[in-house]
């Protein structure tokens, strides 16, 4: 079975991966753990905080690979507790967020178990660059 592409338009050229992001981001967003907000802060960045209760610092990872921003938690395992009741979820995750081209990451902080990654996108101003057109030997004569 063919699937229609939302990409599928001679007017739009070099757009594969597109597909192949929406893809991924579908199959990712099922998962709600751990919750999260993503806030715009004005046109030009964002906010995204991760509830990370019981999570230190040594035990949380962030990295940029290409477009995609790849948060990986993975919590220690020495707790010797006795727990009548464990509400509080510590387990392992990975969590992605697909990045447009250009926006970079500022900061990220946690804090009072709260994961807090800014992203901004630089001013840029739009690229017009003139094509030469060339003629041909056989045009000339």
């Amino acid at each position: 079975m063919n699937r229609l592409s939302l990409f599928s338009s001679p007017f739009l050229l070099g757009f594969d991966d597109f597909e192949r992001t929406f893809d991924r981001v579908s199959k990712s967003a099922n998962d709600g753990y751990p919750p999260y907000n993503i806030e715009q802060l004005d046109e030009t960045s964002w906010r995204i905080v991760l509830a990370l209760a019981g999570f230190s610092a040594d035990d949380i990872s962030a990295q940029r690979e290409d477009n995609q921003l790849i948060i990986v938690g993975n919590p220690a395992k020495n707790d010797e507790r006795t727990y009548l009741h464990k509400g509080i979820g510590a387990r392992a995750f990975q969590r992605r967020f697909i990045l447009a081209d250009g926006i970079e990451i500022a900061e990220a902080t946690l804090e009072n178990g709260l994961l807090v990654i800014v992203l901004v996108r630089p001013d840029s101003k739009p690229r017009v660059q003139p094509v030469p057109i060339k003629s041909s030997a056989s045009d000339r004569s």
